[in-house]
């Protein structure tokens, strides 16, 4: 288990910045090798400035038609809902590149035809099974308030279960209330995991996160998630206020 690297940066700007570099370097560095890199995208307003700016720097560097894209949880809402991370990452990203449809990987919506929220879930972690490489070359994930990282909350049953790659959340504590979130085994089978997070509104789960001694996985989820050779706090000024 790597220990974590942290690195603050002046805006919000700027830590989008400098994901977008370091994830073209990553993906460019993996075909390079003769591999197709697997990538698990997250939502929200920071990974979004990220995601347009990967889209303007990768034109030359990355072959989109080689890349496997994964979500580490999604919102079960019908698939043109805009609280759909699929959904973000689409606008401002994937109708911009030249990806291959049968490498995008979206967790299904609840108007996809896959039934109940459970049945669902375990559909997606047979996707994974199938057409993922066994683990992941980076994990994107912001951190709510609260600690939460993907789908998984403090307190919440989803926290210990190591029986299952993706699982059904029935009642998210900020709406919607349906959610598909890859567990922490699934989410740990990948070379390095990058936390970014923006904002004071996030500084004291960082702080917490961080902090000495660890906090227990249970109150905050975001300790849980390690990468085997990185793992990555991407912070602004704001969220690193209390450190």
């Amino acid at each position: 288990m790597s220990q974590p690297e942290v690195l603050v940066h002046d805006s919000a700007d700027a830590l989008a910045e400098a994901v977008a570099s370091r994830l073209v370097e990553v993906l460019a560095a993996a075909q390079d090798a003769g591999r197709v890199p697997q990538l698990a995208l997250t939502g929200g307003t920071v990974a979004a400035k990220i995601h347009e700016r990967v889209r303007d720097r990768a034109a030359d560097r990355v072959d989109w038609s080689q890349v496997e894209l994964w979500w580490g949880d999604e919102r079960f809402v019908p698939v043109e809902d805009p609280d759909r991370n699929a959904r973000q990452v689409a606008e401002a990203l994937l109708d911009h590149v030249p990806v291959d449809p049968t490498r995008v990987h979206p967790m299904p919506a609840s108007d996809g035809g896959h039934g109940r929220l459970e049945q669902a879930a375990a559909a997606y972690a047979e996707e994974l099974r199938a057409r993922g490489s066994g683990g992941f070359d980076v994990v994107m994930l912001g951190v709510g308030p609260d600690g939460h990282v993907a789908s998984l909350f403090p307190g919440y049953p989803q926290l210990d279960r190591d029986d299952a790659i993706a699982v059904a959340v029935t009642d998210s504590p900020k709406p919607p209330s349906d959610r598909i979130t890859l567990t922490f085994p699934a989410l740990n089978r990948t070379s390095q995991v990058w936390f970014v997070v923006s904002g004071e509104g996030k500084a004291d789960a960082v702080g917490r996160a961080l902090g000495a001694p660890t906090p227990d996985v249970h109150d905050v989820p975001a300790v849980g998630v390690h990468g085997q050779d990185a793992t990555v706090w991407f912070l602004d000024r704001g969220s690193a206020s209390r450190l």
